[in-house]
C-alpha cells in the first residue's frame, strides 16, 4: 500500500514540482538506470546492450532516470520464457528529433492493447508484480519534457519496443 501511495504522489507531482533541467548524456543516464536494476538483471540472466551513439538531451536527470528505470524493470518483468532475454537501448535517427527506444525480446503486447498500457492502473496481467502506475508515470514525464511515447510490438511472443522522443530544441 505504501508503494502505491508513493507512486501516486510521484505521478501527481510530475509537472508540478519543477526539477532543474540540464544537459544530460543519455548513455550515462542509461548506464545509471542499469545499475539501479542490476540485481534484477543478474537474477533474470538478462543481457543489456546500450548504444554508444546516444546523444545528450536537455531535461530533468531525476525524471529521465525514472523513465529508463521503469522501462528496464518492465522489460525484465515480462521476459517470459526466453532462454536468452535481452534488452537494447538505442535511438533511431529520425527528424526533427531522434526516437529513443528500449527494446526487449520478451512476451510482447497484442496491438489492441498498445494504448491501454499507458493508463493508470491498466495492467494486462493482473497477476504481475507492480501497481500499474509505472508506464503512466513514464508517459507523464515524457510529456512534461515535450515528447511522445508509444510501444511497438508485433504481438505475443515477439517482444516490445518502447519508443519516445525528447525535443532537442527546449533549452
Amino acid at each position: 500500500m505504501l508503494r502505491l501511495i508513493n507512486e501516486l504522489i510521484d505521478l501527481m507531482s510530475v509537472g508540478r514540482i519543477m526539477h532543474e533541467f540540464e544537459d544530460i548524456p543519455l548513455r550515462t543516464l542509461a548506464n545509471e538506470a542499469v545499475q539501479l536494476v542490476h540485481d534484477r538483471i543478474v537474477n533474470n540472466n538478462v543481457g543489456v546492450l546500450i548504444a554508444d551513439d546516444l546523444p545528450h538531451v536537455y531535461g530533468s536527470h531525476k525524471q529521465l532516470l525514472e523513465v529508463f528505470q521503469n522501462l528496464l524493470e518492465n522489460s525484465i518483468k515480462f521476459t517470459g520464457d526466453q532462454s536468452q532475454p535481452r534488452i537494447e537501448i538505442g535511438q533511431k535517427n529520425e527528424q526533427p528529433n531522434p526516437v529513443f527506444y528500449v527494446r526487449d525480446n520478451g512476451i510482447g503486447i497484442e496491438p489492441r492493447f498498445t494504448e491501454r498500457i499507458f493508463g493508470i492502473f491498466h495492467k494486462l496481467d493482473a497477476q504481475s508484480e507492480g501497481t500499474g502506475i509505472g508506464l503512466a508515470l513514464v508517459k507523464r514525464i515524457i510529456e512534461v519534457h515535450g515528447g511522445k511515447i508509444w510501444v511497438e510490438s508485433e504481438g505475443l511472443g515477439k517482444g516490445s519496443t518502447f519508443c519516445f522522443t525528447i525535443p532537442n530544441d527546449r533549452k
